[in-house]
């Protein structure tokens, strides 16, 4: 079985699939694995041990959805690519969509947050994830090149999807950046760690968030992708067009796109409700 898991990750490599895709499908091929009997062979693998696996490790620890939705995208794909296994991929059950709005900061609360920081290279990054609403891997993946100040844009190379885009950047932007640059001077990466070259590490930042929403008194559960979701709600709030903000965010379909309308307090707040006619 697992020459069957190698072959799996050779397959997805050789399709370019994102180094972080070929880890979680490769993860979650391997723990399905181990859960089947220890004289299984691939060729019995069924319907039913997928359904006990589920059940055994998403359901009853309660697990997320979205994971379990992740767990079916992984399998289904290991048994296409697994000729050995005979399972038709159309029956394995997804779990229901849960239609959960984006969590939103005010605008209040971000400039709070941002405030809070008096590190250059911290208040910079977070400034630039909120400015331009960027995932977290799209802002560690950047190179200083990344950045036109002269057309004043932004390029994120191979974003989700492996899709590149462009955002445009303010001048107020580019002069924090050029003040960040000038004390750090990155070789490789926009943002670097510790070691000169080296990728600035995902939960650095994260708790870079953490530390800087607990100075800034927010009780919420911040995480990074809350400024993006801010982002876009912001622009909408401000007349920016739905489609416009598709591209600005890299979003494949409108419909991602519209779920922004509903957290938009612009036109909500101005209906008034009959209690205040009492």
């Amino acid at each position: 079985m697992e020459n069957s898991v190698q072959q799996f990750r050779q397959w997805m490599e050789i399709k370019r699939y994102s180094h972080n895709t070929i880890k979680v499908y490769t993860d979650i091929v391997k723990l399905f694995l181990t859960h089947l009997s220890p004289n299984q062979s691939l060729e019995q693998i069924n319907l039913n041990d997928v359904n006990h696996f589920i059940q055994k490790i998403i359901i009853n620890k309660k697990l997320s959805s979205s994971y379990q939705n992740q767990v079916v995208n992984a399998l289904k794909l290991y048994f296409q690519v697994t000729k050995q296994i005979k399972i038709d991929v159309h029956k394995l059950s997804r779990p229901r969509r849960s239609y959960k709005l984006p969590n939103v900061l005010s605008s209040a609360e971000v400039k709070a947050i941002l405030n809070a920081l008096t590190n250059t290279k911290h208040r910079t990054m977070l400034s630039l994830i909120y400015a331009c609403g960027l995932r977290r891997s799209e802002l560690l993946n950047l190179r200083p090149i990344d950045v036109d100040s002269k057309r004043m844009i932004l390029l994120i190379k191979e974003a989700k999807g492996k899709k590149d885009r462009i955002v445009p950047i303010s001048a107020k932007i580019v002069e924090m950046l050029r003040a960040y640059y000038k004390i750090y001077r990155p070789k490789i990466w926009l943002f670097e760690g510790q070691q000169a070259g080296e990728k600035y590490g995902e939960r650095s930042l994260q708790l870079v968030l953490k530390q800087a929403t607990r100075k800034a008194h927010i009780k919420k559960p911040v995480t990074l992708h809350w400024l993006r979701h801010s982002y876009a709600t912001h622009l909408l709030e401000k007349g920016t067009s739905l489609r416009y903000i598709q591209e600005l965010l890299g979003h494949k379909s409108s419909k991602t796109t519209e779920i922004y309308t509903h957290v938009s307090t612009r036109s909500i707040c101005q209906i008034k409700s009959p209690f205040d006619d009492l």
